[in-house]
């Protein structure tokens, strides 16, 4: 495909062409049946499998090509389609079969004076775009989500990934087939030109959302480019706030989840705030937990009295490391706390440690974030930990979804009057 798109005309032409595939195919997948639906997801569960070899060969093209292009290893690791990741994908099909299909449930029915009965139906959004680097399951688990959520959607995967991509498509189209199904539910984008995601997100007529997944480059490019709405976040500054009232084992336990769980996910903490009454007691235990770690830290002048750490500057406080390194606050307050929040933080996730409910419940009404714990590491800000069983990204915006995006997030509310012949007076 990337042979015959020479001009920015020919790549126009191609991706007008997707949208109106995409946009005659939602029509069909908004009314389809959840037992379709569901025997799609389990046919791409079975031809995954079936096909673990293929997918492989495929992946070993974009492997040997990623190494070519001297892609580091984490990125790698990222591309590789393992056995374990093949059968991962395949039983994610099957996962999203099981959950309950929110299309065309009715809520809130309520009858008015006139007569009338009015509420609302969940339906889908209609075609989603979605835009990704790395990761080929991600082919699989978009296609799948919004297959349930009775969306068409149009995939365009990073230019590392187009042989995966391509291959794990193949399953994709063959269970939309045997469901009865268009197979064009489920486009993913010939082409790793990067006009054919110029075009993607300026489609208004063909696309009504658009959800990225990758770095903050690609992010940033479309947040100032896309005419469309977004399912997105930008950054993961995530606190974690040990009040004064917290009880100290919850408190290490937590911090040291947060932040070493896993490093490079959106969800870890990079910025740890300590109540300065609490902090001799409980900060040097971190710091040797984080030292033994191998976690960098880096201090306020408070905290430097008490652990030993760099000096942070104030760039530290608004970045999102996505690694071990970790920035370290002492604060004289609750409202402090939340000030810095309000003031650093990306209103992805934030949580507090404290055993007192007033101050726990302030936190909860009072941090503006998409994901707000008490007691709890910020690493479960995640749609299967929410019990969502999948989800196709996390936004911090304030409109439609915020937080994991599972498949209630791909759907949107109609109002529906059920009357029986009235008129209004």
């Amino acid at each position: 495909m990337n042979a015959i798109l020479k001009s920015p005309a020919d790549i126009h032409a191609y991706m007008q062409g997707v949208g109106q595939r995409a946009r005659a195919a939602s029509r069909a997948m908004a009314r389809a049946s959840t037992a379709a639906k569901n025997a799609a997801l389990g046919a791409i569960a079975v031809a995954v499998r079936r096909d673990k070899a293929r997918l492989q060969a495929a992946n070993a093209k974009d492997l040997e090509a990623g190494r070519t292009k001297g892609l580091d290893a984490a990125m790698l690791d990222r591309l590789t389609l393992s056995d374990k990741a093949v059968e991962t994908m395949a039983q994610g099909m099957e996962q999203i079969a099981t959950l309950a299909d929110p299309i065309g449930a009715i809520g809130n029915m309520n009858f008015r004076p006139s007569g009338i009965q009015v509420g609302r139906m969940r339906v889908p959004l209609g075609v989603i775009g979605i835009i990704y680097e790395s990761r080929p399951n991600v082919t699989a688990d978009a296609a799948g989500l919004c297959l349930k959520s009775g969306n068409a959607c149009i995939l365009r995967g990073g230019s590392e990934a187009l042989h995966s991509n391509q291959a794990i498509a193949v399953c994709v189209r063959e269970g939309l087939e045997s469901a009865g199904l268009p197979e064009d539910a489920v486009i993913v984008v010939e082409t790793t030109d990067r006009a054919a995601v110029g075009e993607l997100i300026t489609m208004t007529e063909y696309v009504d959302i658009v959800v990225p997944r990758g770095g903050k480059g690609l992010i940033a490019r479309l947040i100032a480019e896309s005419k469309i709405p977004m399912i997105k976040h930008l950054d993961g500054i995530c606190h974690v706030y040990i009040d004064d009232a917290a009880d100290i084992e919850k408190a290490v336990f937590i911090a040291d989840n947060a932040k070493t769980q896993r490093y490079g996910t959106c969800n870890t903490m990079e910025t740890l705030l300590v109540h300065a009454a609490i902090a001799p007691k409980v900060l040097p235990r971190l710091a040797k937990i984080y030292a033994d770690k191998g976690v960098e830290l880096r201090g306020d002048a408070a905290a430097m009295k008490l652990a030993p750490m760099h000096a942070a500057t104030e760039e530290d406080w608004r970045t999102e490391y996505l690694a071990a390194i970790l920035a370290v606050k002492i604060v004289a307050s609750l409202d402090e706390a939340m000030g810095h929040i309000e003031r650093y933080g990306s209103r992805h996730t934030d949580a507090i440690v404290t055993e007192n409910h007033t101050n726990a419940m302030r936190f909860l009404r009072e941090v503006d974030s998409a994901s707000v714990m008490v007691n709890a590491s910020t690493r479960f800000a995640d749609g299967f930990e929410f019990g969502l069983g999948a989800e196709i990204g996390i936004s911090n915006d304030k409109l439609h979804a915020r937080g994991p995006v599972g498949l209630e997030g791909l759907t949107s509310l109609k109002w529906i009057v059920l009357g029986s012949g009235q008129g209004r007076a």
